[in-house]
């Protein structure tokens, strides 16, 4: 196996064993919000208050040595609180550039839906380019730049839906639930001590695994894990079938494949291979797809779920051999 391969799986097993010492459970979520990191994409998270979505990004940028910022999406938010504004320095009879908290590594945005079309639509640029303009100016951001824009999945009433273009922006859709009752009941236990995952994290316990430049090296070492050309041709036949499934009216467009592609590569890394295998593809089709797919409205009254279909998907397009 390739020696930078074996250092890469290494700086993941070493990441979620620093990130375990704050979340507990959730091995599913952390392995999926590595999975952004490392292809350089970005997230939504999903899950009802009090599951640590806040805590979670925190630790990440912690462990991979990255600032970390957080915004709360109001109705009234602003694009300028977001990426900045130029004010003008009386004093210096010039403008001054204020830096929003967009020009970070990490950015939580708080459940994002809360805010209107047009500050939502002002994190596209900096999804996409990793850059903002702000007047004439276009300002590049961290080579790291990763959003984690949280939804809220009960509270509906006050929120605007994020537009498709910035929706298909996301990598993945990572669904965080509540832990069972095992580690719930180790959560509580250590909340009454000096073992509160806030402590813990505050207190210096955790390990940071890498900085942000070395951040962007590990990215390279994705390119030499072993993706067969049959496996590409499945990943691409199955974003494919979206668009041909009877039951959906929006299927998922190139970037779905792109992503999904990306994606495996990482998970292979962090299950300890070097090559993909079509359960990596499967395992993520869920996740890539989900948010992407919009149901022809008969289907939705009769309540058929978007897993549902993936599921029919999954079956439906043969598995290489």
């Amino acid at each position: 196996m390739n020696e930078s391969i074996e250092q890469l799986q290494a700086v993941l097993q070493q990441t979620r064993k620093e990130v375990g010492k704050v979340i507990i459970g959730q091995h599913d979520v952390i392995t999926q919000s590595l999975i952004a990191i490392f292809s350089g994409q970005h997230a939504l998270v999903e899950g009802v208050p009090g599951v640590a979505k806040t805590l979670l990004v925190r630790t990440l940028a912690h462990v991979l040595g990255c600032e970390f910022n957080r915004i709360q999406f109001t109705p009234d938010l602003m694009p300028a609180d977001i990426i900045g504004t130029n004010v003008f320095n009386m004093k210096e009879n010039d403008f001054k550039l204020v830096k929003g908290p967009v020009f970070t590594t990490f950015l939580l945005g708080d459940e994002i839906n809360r805010a209107p079309a047009k500050t939502q639509s002002a994190l596209l640029q900096a999804m996409q380019e990793r850059k903002v303009s702000i007047d004439r100016d276009t300002i590049p951001l961290d080579p790291n730049f990763t959003v984690f824009a949280t939804q809220n999945p009960i509270e509906y009433e006050g929120t605007y839906p994020l537009p498709e273009a910035q929706v298909d922006r996301f990598m993945l859709k990572i669904q965080m639930g509540c832990p069972d009752r095992v580690e719930e009941l180790d959560l509580a236990t250590r909340s009454l001590g000096q073992n509160a995952p806030e402590t813990v994290l505050e207190r210096g316990a955790v390990t940071p695994v890498l900085t942000s430049a070395t951040l962007a090296q590990m990215r390279t070492v994705l390119e030499h894990i072993t993706l067969k050309e049959d496996l590409i041709g499945y990943g691409v036949d199955l974003v494919r079938q979206t668009r041909e499934h009877a039951s959906i009216l929006v299927g998922a467009g190139p970037r779905a494949t792109q992503a999904l592609l990306q994606a495996s590569r990482v998970l292979a890394a962090i299950e300890g291979r070097d090559y993909v295998t079509p359960d990596d593809l499967r395992r993520l089709t869920l996740p890539i797809l989900e948010h992407r797919l919009i149901l022809r409205p008969e289907f939705e009254i009769e309540g058929l779920a978007l897993s549902e279909v993936i599921g029919q998907i999954l079956k439906a397009v043969p598995v290489p051999r």
